[in-house]
């Protein structure tokens, strides 16, 4: 989990070890997790009074790359099946503050959903996540996956409902974890899809860590998730649809708009 270098001293050091110290039993950014079982024409007429043609359509295959704030490189990650995109995007390359909008993709183009304030990792952002950096990880990454303390509240996606997203002790500001994985979605960095984000698979080997979710915020930042309030976690829960092929794209603006 992540979240700004608010305060200094003791406190924060004391923090901030505790913090790291919980990351190797829990999820997000870091950590040993356990296995459990997993319960989207007009016409126009031309200005000679021509026969009217077909107006212009935002083609299915290019639509990507006409999202709002994203750039040629990231664009191009999305692939043209993506319906459905979770822009993450930091305030800046080291701040642990961000904004998330859901936009969905129709015959017309690109949707934005509404505006939600987030969390991202406490140190900002990397395009090289290591375990223990407190950076999030930049990209454009699929959504394959769901589980919560908490039952489930509605998704599509597979759901793991499991005692083993229970988190205690305090985050980076001193503010109570617990309840932070109420409700996750993991974010395919680093790990298997089709499997609960428990799952303690590494294809890029355990040094370039794992476990980073989208999960509901504690109010500070992370170790190297994405949090949203509870209400707009559960919301993107219910909107998210694996047949629209979900992705998230994250990072800080500038990384976005490469």
């Amino acid at each position: 989990m992540t979240t700004s270098t608010r305060g200094a001293g003791r406190r924060s050091a004391v923090a901030l070890a505790a913090a790291l110290s919980l990351a190797v039993l829990v999820g997000c950014g870091a950590g040993e997790t356990r296995t459990t079982e997993r319960t989207p024409g007009a016409h126009a007429t031309s200005a000679g009074g021509a026969k009217p043609a077909p107006a212009p359509r935002i083609s299915l295959d290019v639509a990507p790359r006409q999202l709002p704030s994203l750039g040629p490189r990231t664009s191009a990650k999305i692939s043209p099946r993506t319906s459905q995109v979770l822009v993450v995007t930091g305030r800046g390359r080291n701040s642990p503050v961000s904004t998330a909008v859901l936009y969905e993709r129709t015959a017309s183009g690109w949707h934005a959903g509404t505006v939600w304030p987030a969390h991202n990792a406490f140190k900002g952002w990397t395009d090289h996540h290591v375990i223990g950096d407190l950076r999030s990880p930049v990209g454009v990454y699929t959504l394959t996956d769901a589980g919560g303390l908490r039952g489930d509240p509605g998704t599509r996606l597979p759901y793991d409902h499991s005692g083993g997203f229970s988190v205690d002790g305090t985050g980076f500001e001193g503010e109570p974890l617990a309840g932070s994985f109420d409700y996750v979605i993991a974010i395919d960095y680093n790990r298997e899809p089709g499997n609960t984000p428990l799952d303690w698979t590494r294809p890029l080997g355990a040094g370039r860590g794992g476990g980073i979710w989208v999960h509901v915020d504690h109010g500070g930042p992370t170790q190297g998730c994405v949090s949203l309030r509870e209400e707009h976690m559960k919301a993107l829960l219910r909107a998210v649809d694996p047949d629209r092929h979900p992705v998230i794209a994250m990072g800080d603006a500038a990384a976005l708009r490469r």
